[in-house]
């Protein structure tokens, strides 16, 4: 279906497990060379092997800031120039505002906004040098609502917003699209997990949602595959939301 991704190089970080496996996979069946940054050897190991196809996996930790410059020269000798980005890499603390401490703050905005930045002007370099990149955010509803519990994640993703729209001024000039996509309640092992024990949850974002159904991984990686390709080169700076018209539900 995009012809135009085959054999291009595309980064996903934390692409070894649940939203980021299945952008990666994504992009393996349309016959892309995929790069995952993650970490644990075994996690990744067993991602190149159920995912098949051309992928190359890198155990790395992002939140080592100072090492992302290095991280992403090692990538680009081992496979060439990067043609797409995906940060999808990020963590979040569950907690209340007044029980969350500082540290526990900065952990969340170090590997969900920071690290995202340094990895994004890293790989920005070779391809605004080159003319040419699509790099794409991955932000989360919780940037547009209210919710309890998750301020350091709640910033750090309204952050990522800003940036794509930072970037994309800065860098679309020079032939790099910059765009966000925004999940909405999407079927994970983790979201799984907060449903069971809080059924009254799911009832409710169900209740919300026109389409009546939770999302699917594949959603969200279709998006990606979308702004990744040519179809959508005359989109840049946009946050694209995949949540079942859950923002807009009474």
């Amino acid at each position: 279906m995009y012809e135009d991704l085959r054999k291009k190089n595309v980064l996903v970080t934390g692409g070894a497990a649940g939203i980021g496996y299945a952008i990666a996979a994504a992009f393996v069946a349309e016959g892309a060379t995929v790069l995952i940054v993650g970490r644990g050897k075994e996690k990744l190991a067993h991602a190149r092997k159920t995912l098949g196809g051309s992928v190359l996996t890198f155990d790395a930790d992002l939140n080592a800031i100072e090492r992302i410059p290095s991280v992403v020269t090692e990538i680009q000798k081992a496979a060439g120039p990067i043609d797409v980005l995906v940060n999808n890499a990020g963590i979040n603390v569950k907690k209340k505002a007044l029980d969350l401490s500082d540290a526990e703050f900065q952990d969340v905005v170090r590997t969900n906004q920071t690290a995202v930045f340094a990895i994004t002007r890293e790989v920005g370099r070779s391809m605004v040098a080159r003319g040419t990149g699509s790099i794409i955010m991955i932000s989360s509803m919780a940037s547009r609502y209210g919710i309890p519990n998750v301020v350091g994640y709640t910033a750090s993703k309204s952050a990522v917003e800003g940036m794509t729209r930072a970037f994309a001024v800065e860098w679309s000039p020079a032939g790099v699209r910059v765009n966000c996509i925004a999940p909405g309640f999407i079927v994970t092992a983790m979201s799984s997990r907060a449903f069971e024990s809080d059924p009254g949850r799911k009832e409710k974002v169900l209740a919300r949602t026109p389409l009546g159904r939770l999302g699917e991984p594949a959603d969200v990686a279709n998006a990606a595959l979308f702004l990744a390709s040519v179809q959508s080169k005359f989109i840049t700076g946009t946050i694209l939301t995949v949540d079942g018209g859950n923002s807009i539900g009474f």
